[in-house]
């Protein structure tokens, strides 16, 4: 009976196909989506991510994310490296500034400051030179991106001079930062000298990052900072997620690929149930056939649930190839850098192709189920 399913199945090629195809659109439009969904919003909280030594950060009470920073006086630095538990507390600086090239190009580029001896908060990852160069007066790193922005045909290389700011900015490494959510360039300097790029203020202490001591819980040290200083302390993972959900919350981004994903739901159960439909109708006469020689319901409803896993199973494997493809081929593009095809996104549309499927075979065995076997012998 199986083999007869599969012959019906692929009997008409045209319907065949285009239950396929169906499939195949649609697991690819919604493992596309989430994917580049997530990756958008797993952006914001990047540089978050780049800084792996500290535990937890210090930010002004009134801090809602990342990027809204109200500047602390350095005296804040003294209290919160006095509470117990914290092994070490250091400076942050974050920023906004205008690199300006050679060739008179300038980007709107992302400044962090780093503690002048301990460099915390570098990403990992070094392309050209090394964070060490910056103890030279004038000195940045500059990601690969800002890099690629500014010299788009050029090998990578260090000694090149920007403008920062009005002030002079000599390149002595190339890192591989993570992409922020703006795409902005990304600048690693000394503390010291992200002050002087800025220009100097009254307090520029944007956060202080915190190491706790062995044995020290991160989130309990985090609530003892802030009953002892009033300043808001997160971990690393609160602050990330506090992050992602400030832009989940207050931008469009959600709602805008909310409703790529529903309609691309709402394609793959309209068009692959009314294909599966059609296929049923123009069959009865077979199916009336099966039943008037013994085959049961239950055994016709096995075989157009084959028929419909057949081709959800083909269709999701093409929609996942397709995707796989677009993602290996823009991951290490400079605007979609860091956006790759996540495992959780294949999972939600597999099991997204798996109820389009059901839904489709439902309108198609209710069919079945109520035909009587006398059809094949009419006119």
């Amino acid at each position: 009976m199986n083999f007869v399913a599969l012959k019906m199945l692929t009997g008409d090629r045209a319907k065949y196909l285009s239950l396929v195809f169906t499939i195949a659109f649609a697991s690819f439009l919604l493992a596309h989506q989430v994917s580049i969904f997530c990756g958008i919003l797993l952006r914001t909280a990047n540089q978050i991510v780049d800084v792996v030594d500290a535990d937890v950060w210090v930010m002004d009470s009134r801090t809602i994310y990342f990027d809204e920073v109200k500047a602390m006086p350095e005296n804040d630095l003294y209290r919160v490296r006095g509470v117990d538990g914290v092994a070490w507390g250091v400076r942050f600086f974050r920023a906004l500034g205008t690199a300006v090239a050679k060739d008179g190009s300038f980007k709107q580029s992302l400044i962090l400051g780093l503690d002048d001896s301990t460099f915390v908060g570098a990403p990992r990852k070094m392309l050209l030179g090394s964070f060490e160069a910056l103890k030279q007066p004038n000195t940045i790193v500059i990601d690969r991106a800002g890099f690629k922005a500014f010299f788009p045909n050029d090998e990578l290389r260090l000694g090149d001079t920007f403008e920062l700011n009005d002030k002079r900015a000599t390149i002595v490494g190339i890192s591989e930062a993570s992409a922020p959510f703006t795409t902005f360039p990304v600048i690693h300097t000394r503390f010291s000298e992200a002050e002087t790029f800025v220009g100097k203020q009254r307090n520029t202490l944007s956060y202080v990052l915190v190491k706790a001591s062995d044995g020290q819980d991160p989130r309990a040290l985090a609530k003892k900072i802030e009953a002892e200083t009033g300043l808001k302390a997160r971990t690393k993972d609160d602050f990330q997620w506090e992050t992602i959900m400030y832009y989940v919350k207050n931008t469009g981004i959600p709602f805008n690929f909310g409703i790529t994903i529903v309609l691309a739901f709402i394609v793959g159960c309209v068009v692959a149930g009314q294909t599966f439909y059609l296929f049923t109708i123009e069959n009865l006469r077979q199916y009336g056939a099966l039943k008037a020689i013994g085959v049961t319901n239950r055994r016709i409803i096995g075989m157009i649930l084959l028929q419909a896993f057949v081709v959800g199973a083909l269709g999701l494997s093409i929609g996942m190839a397709l995707a796989a493809t677009f993602f290996n081929a823009t991951m290490n593009a400079i605007p979609t850098r860091g956006i790759v095809f996540l495992p959780q996104a294949a999972a939600i549309a597999s099991s997204t192709v798996f109820i389009i499927v059901i839904l489709a075979s439902l309108l198609s065995i209710r069919k079945v189920l109520v035909l009587e076997p006398a059809i094949v012998f009419r006119g």
